[in-house]
């Protein structure tokens, strides 16, 4: 029988640097607890494995006993682990349709939450889920995004993502609404094309459910398994809010690949006009154009060809987003410089699943003019500790005896200030 992995509460409080970081029980958070008007509140983004994924791919199990890796094995383990960690938000990749209707959604029906899914496009048999507890919020929109579309010939992969606006329970009744997202990005290190498009539709989506009519923006939490390493060109662009992509290679963005030998540059743009999302990840107003005879005026003919290519020439290799989003972990371990890791099989063991949220308001894209206003400012109080590779070994990596996925939880504890 194999051990099992210790992970404890990291509690993280700004004001007190002598005592950044607290380690101890779930409950005691001393340092955190001087505010009255607030709303604290737990999110787990938890990649579960889908069990038809875990059959097509089980090279990458080779390590494991047989009996762990079926899902009458592997489903009472993912439960006991939700049940335990009780948090108020999941944010779920990888649920497979089947086991969603049956035994998934009723489980967690029974616990408390309300469920929210979204199914992969095409004949892929999962998707993405997001679960709250209905003692904590009531839900005010549900927007699911899928990221296949048949007019353009880049995003021909079923992949999706799903945002929900949830307001919060407080007696005061005051309380900014909140937006959540979750994502499970294409895999493939090849196609960070399609990648960044995939997140440019999801950021493009967040922004639209979160603005207000004020132009501020409600809190947001974006979760999921974005298949991007810390530090890769994809993940700088989610926490700086820019990115030039000049002369990148498509197989470098995600940086899961070492080798970029032959591979292609990113065109720019790198997706075409008729997506309708700007180069700031924001939905476009569709110009429709004026339909009037011209076939005999060739100067209207001139303009139009000049008009195409001063089009041509404003294109530019500046992604931005104007979210001021930071990511729950800080992916190295302080003392050792060892990188932490979300996923470990018998292939690789690396970082690729995030709880981003966006903080105070500040200049993201460091120009003038590009603040977001943030109704009420979250603040991360605490956070579940990660493990090493080294770790996960010790226990004959994921899936194990006892963690039931090839993915560990992330789990963050918020403060929402009223």
């Amino acid at each position: 029988m194999e051990g099992t992995i210790k992970r404890h509460w990291e509690y993280i409080c700004n004001h007190n640097k002598e005592n950044t970081k607290i380690l101890g029980d779930k409950n005691v958070d001393p340092i955190c607890e001087d505010s009255e008007n607030k709303f604290d509140f737990t999110v787990m983004s938890y990649n579960i494995l889908s069990q038809n994924l875990l059959e097509d791919n089980s090279h990458l199990y080779r390590h494991c006993r047989r009996p762990v890796l079926h899902w009458s094995f592997r489903f009472p383990n993912i439960l006991k682990e939700i049940k335990n960690f009780d948090a108020d938000v999941l944010c779920l990749q990888e649920v497979q349709e089947d086991h969603y209707g049956t035994e998934i959604r009723p489980s967690l029906e029974s616990l408390g939450y309300h469920c929210e899914y979204k199914m992969r496009t095409g004949r892929k048999p999962d998707g993405c889920a997001i679960c709250f507890k209905h003692s904590k919020f009531s839900l005010l929109s549900v927007n699911p995004v899928e990221f296949y579309r048949p007019d353009v010939p880049l995003l021909d992969r079923d992949n999706v993502g799903l945002v929900l606006l949830l307001q919060p329970k407080i007696p005061s009744g005051a309380s900014p609404a909140i937006c959540v997202a979750n994502t499970h990005l294409l895999y493939n290190p090849r196609r960070g094309d399609i990648k960044l498009t995939q997140l440019a539709m999801l950021l493009a989506e967040i922004s639209s459910v979160a603005h207000q009519k004020d132009g501020s923006f409600y809190p947001i939490i974006m979760c999921g398994d974005f298949n991007s390493v810390p530090g890769s060109p994809l993940y700088s662009f989610i926490k700086d809010g820019k990115l030039n992509y000049e002369g990148l290679a498509i197989g470098k963005v995600s940086g899961q690949e070492q080798s970029s030998r032959g591979q292609r540059i990113l065109s720019i743009p790198i997706w075409p006009p008729n997506l309708g999302i700007s180069q700031n990840c924001v939905y476009e107003v569709q110009q429709v154009p004026k339909v009037e005879k011209t076939d005999s005026d060739p100067t209207q003919t001139q303009l139009d060809k000049t008009e195409v290519l001063a089009t041509a020439e404003k294109l530019s290799s500046h992604l931005q987003h104007h979210f001021s989003l930071s990511s729950v972990y800080s992916h190295y371990f302080p003392d050792t410089g060892i990188p932490e890791v979300t996923t470990c099989h018998s292939r690789s063991a690396i970082t690729v699943d995030y709880i981003f949220y966006s903080g105070e308001k500040k200049d993201v894209a460091g120009e003038p003019g590009t603040e977001v206003a943030l109704v009420g400012g979250l603040k991360l109080l605490a956070r579940l500790s990660l493990l090493t590779e080294q770790d996960l070994w010790t226990v004959n990596g994921l899936p194990n005896e006892n963690n039931s996925s090839d993915h560990l939880p992330l789990l963050a504890k918020f403060r929402l200030e009223l």
